[in-house]
């Protein structure tokens, strides 16, 4: 082996480093994203030029990491809150988040508000609602798995089509 082939390979492989880091950190960037909101971490993911099978992961580890955050969170700050709230008259209860309470149960609240509003809504407004959140938080998951694989295949077949 002379010394250009050396060279070049050496060049070769730390440009191969160098991309594999810029991925990680274009999944990092997705997964992120997708803890707060998934309609802007599927789109970022196909600008990054990612993959549509590392998209969906990236983005459902995101959204799910998201949920137990959120349901974490949530119970804490309900108890915390629970100890300075003075008691407030009933407000009428109106709305797109009341009729899907009304109309579906914890599954409306759970599935169709997480493909809807996200689940971090979702999830606080079950704790202002005292929904179990063990059963809250299986409907939210279903929902981020659900809007994650339909949304990256509209992006993927979507993006075929140009």
């Amino acid at each position: 082996m002379n010394v250009t082939t050396a060279t070049v390979l050496i060049f070769t492989e730390s440009i191969e480093n160098l991309l594999f880091r810029t991925m990680i950190w274009e999944i990092l960037t997705v997964a992120g994203l997708a803890t707060f909101e998934v309609y802007a971490a599927i789109p970022a993911g196909f600008a990054f030029g990612l993959p549509a099978w590392t998209i969906f992961l990236s983005s459902m580890s995101g959204g799910l990491a998201g949920v137990f955050i959120a349901t974490f969170l949530g119970d804490k700050i309900k108890q915390f809150l629970a100890k300075y709230r003075k008691p407030k008259a009933e407000k009428p209860k109106t709305g797109l988040i009341y009729t899907l309470w009304e109309k579906y149960g914890i599954i409306g609240l759970g599935f169709f508000g997480t493909m809807t509003v996200g689940a971090p809504v979702s999830i606080g407004v079950g704790v202002g609602f005292n929904v179990p959140l063990q059963k809250l938080l299986v409907w939210c998951c279903i929902g981020v798995i659900t809007r994650c694989a339909l949304f990256t295949a509209i992006g993927y077949y979507g993006l075929k089509l140009f």
